[in-house]
Order: C-alpha cells, then sequence, then structure tokens
C-alpha cells in the first residue's frame, strides 16, 4: 500500500505515519521541510502556499492520500486536482467545527448544516470556513473516492497545541491547583492514534464521505481527567474545584486559559456532545482516556522543557498570578 501524508511530521501526521509504517504501508511524506522527517518515509518538500509546491510530487502515484492541512483551503484545491487520477482514495482531516450552530441542544450528526465556506480562498479564513473549504476542494477536484474525518478534541502523545500538556505540567509543579467544575462534566476527545487508525481503516476500505471522528460523549469526565493527571504526575497537585460562575467571574477565559474545559452551555454542547454513532458502526475503537493521559506525559519526559507550539497558534494555558487570585477569592 502506497500512502501519501501532506504533512506527516507533527502530532496527527505522526500518528499518522506510525500507524501506517505498522500495517506495512510505503510512506512518502510532503510538508515544508521545517521539522525533521520521521523514519521509514521518503520525504518530499513543498511549500503548498507557493505555486510550485506540489513539484515534488511529479511522477509518482499513491493507494492513499492523507491530507493534514488546516489553513487557507487553495491548497488542498491544488492538491487533490494534482493528485486526481494518481491516487486511488483521499482523506481529508477536517474538524467538527465545520458545523453551523445549531440552536438547539441535539447532538450534532453528520447531516447538520455546515458552514459557508469558499474553496479557492487563498487567505487565511477563520477555522472552520478553512476546514469546510477544503472539504469542498477535495469533493470538487479529486476523482475518487474522497472521505472527510471531521476529528472532534484531539489529545495524545505529539500533541502541539498544548492542551493537555499544560494540563500535565501545571499539575507536576504541585500546590493548590484551579479545577474547573462540574466535577462530572461529560468530555468528548479522540486520541490521535485513534484518528490514524480509523483514518487508514476507512480509506482501506474506500468509505467516502463526513464521519464525526471522537469518542462517545462521556467517554470521562472533567473530574476523571484531572484527577487521573494528577496521580500519573506524581500526585503533587490539590485540586481546588470552583463552580463555572466564581471562574467566570474571576475573568478566566474556558478553552484557552483553562484548556479542554467549557462550562455547561451551547460551547459545551457543540464540542463535547457530538453523534459518533456513524464512526462507531464504521469501526472506530477508542481508547481509555488514561492511556492518552499517561502515554502524553511519557512522551513529554523525552523533550528538554516544555512541548513546542503548532506555527500560528497562541499558547494556551492559565498565568499563575491570575490562578491565585482566582482561588483566594473563594
Amino acid at each position: 500500500m502506497k500512502t501519501l501524508i501532506l504533512g506527516g511530521t507533527e502530532f496527527a501526521g505522526l500518528a499518522l505515519v506510525d500507524e501506517a509504517h505498522t500495517r506495512g504501508h510505503d510512506i512518502t511524506v510532503l510538508n515544508r521541510g521545517r521539522h525533521p522527517a520521521p523514519p521509514h518515509v521518503t520525504s518530499l518538500t513543498g511549500d503548498r502556499t507557493r505555486p510550485d509546491g506540489l513539484a515534488a510530487l511529479a511522477g509518482t502515484t499513491y493507494d492513499l492520500v492523507v491530507d493534514t492541512w488546516s489553513w487557507a483551503p487553495a491548497a488542498v484545491r491544488d492538491a487533490a486536482r494534482t493528485l486526481s487520477g494518481r491516487a486511488r482514495h483521499y482523506t481529508y482531516i477536517s474538524s467538527r467545527s465545520v458545523y453551523q450552530d445549531p440552536g438547539t441542544t441535539d447532538p450534532l450528526t453528520e447531516r447538520n448544516p455546515v458552514v459557508d465556506a469558499d474553496p479557492d480562498a487563498t487567505e487565511q479564513p477563520d477555522y472552520s470556513a478553512a476546514k469546510r473549504g477544503a472539504e469542498i476542494a477535495a469533493d470538487q477536484h479529486f476523482d475518487g473516492p474522497v472521505l472527510h474525518a471531521r476529528a472532534g478534541l484531539v489529545l495524545g502523545p505529539h500533541e502541539n497545541i498544548g492542551r493537555l500538556p499544560w494540563w500535565l505540567t501545571r499539575l507536576a509543579r504541585g500546590g493548590p491547583t484551579l479545577a474547573p467544575g462540574p466535577h462530572d462534566s461529560p468530555l468528548q476527545l479522540i486520541d490521535a492514534r485513534d484518528l490514524a487508525i480509523f483514518i487508514l481503516d476507512a480509506a482501506e476500505k474506500d468509505l467516502t464521505g463526513a464521519y464525526n471522528v471522537a469518542s462517545p460523549t462521556g467517554h470521562t469526565t472533567m473530574g476523571e481527567l484531572l484527577e487521573t493527571a494528577n496521580e500519573i504526575t506524581g500526585g503533587h497537585a490539590g485540586l481546588q474545584w470552583r463552580t463555572p460562575e466564581t471562574i467566570l467571574a474571576a475573568g478566566i477565559q474556558p478553552w484557552t486559559e483553562l484548556p479542554i474545559w467549557l462550562p455547561p452551555g451551547p460551547d459545551h454542547q457543540y464540542i463535547h456532545r457530538g453523534d459518533v454513532s456513524k464512526a462507531l458502526a464504521a469501526g472506530l475503537r477508542v481508547r481509555p482516556a488514561r492511556e492518552t493521559i499517561e502515554d502524553t506525559w511519557t512522551w513529554m519526559q523525552t523533550l528538554r522543557g516544555t512541548p513546542t507550539g503548532r506555527d500560528g497558534r497562541s499558547p494556551v494555558g492559565l498565568d499563575p498570578a491570575k490562578e491565585a487570585a482566582a482561588l483566594n477569592a473563594g
């Protein structure tokens, strides 16, 4: 099986390389060359924002293509057009962020309305429009089966957004630690390795269309996540649970200053209560949250300092002084 991964040197791309290697695939990666290529691959260099960005693919053919692009959709348009007729199947790693706000409490399914987007955009739109525009571009320009893996909250080793690594670093530091409630708030996530397994399984079976790829709702909770992470990092933190109202009154931003966490309401419903029955029926398997936490911490111990973030992304996490003020306020 000849597999091309557009990306392949960060987070989900690394998980795809590892899984494809386990399956014995002949793997090629194409990217800008800003990060070392993983072992077991043929590494090609190309900047997809430039007119000649795909020149290194000249004369090549593949069974499977997996595209990890997250910026202006025109790059996906050009890749799908270039690889049409030269690859059997094209997967685009999209996001559940493509859905419009449903205005209801019903879980989002693949049939929900999506945002408007331009598949030919060369300037970076917002994240939702970038992902949706890329979906449209792949559908329009690749003459063959196309699958959209609409990933939920992705965690696991090599995470370069910093959400779980921030919590693990904070808990390892110890001391009184702000813990955002409710304790039993359900979470919905996907380990990057489970995402990779699902994508390659689906591509090998020539599945097409959109799939919400995440754990079932309540796979873990905010309480279980933080208590397990505290245990794994040595039990140094004293979790001080506070209500959402208290946290918001302190001016603390959900999701960015307290990663992963969202207070009950529409945003939590949107992120952590999606319908994933279609992916489960297609064979999605989700490992225990403890395994994701343990393996992320193990990976972090191999690094010098904290994990580096993704280009173009603002760092996440709560300033220690702001955390202390919130705790002192009760």
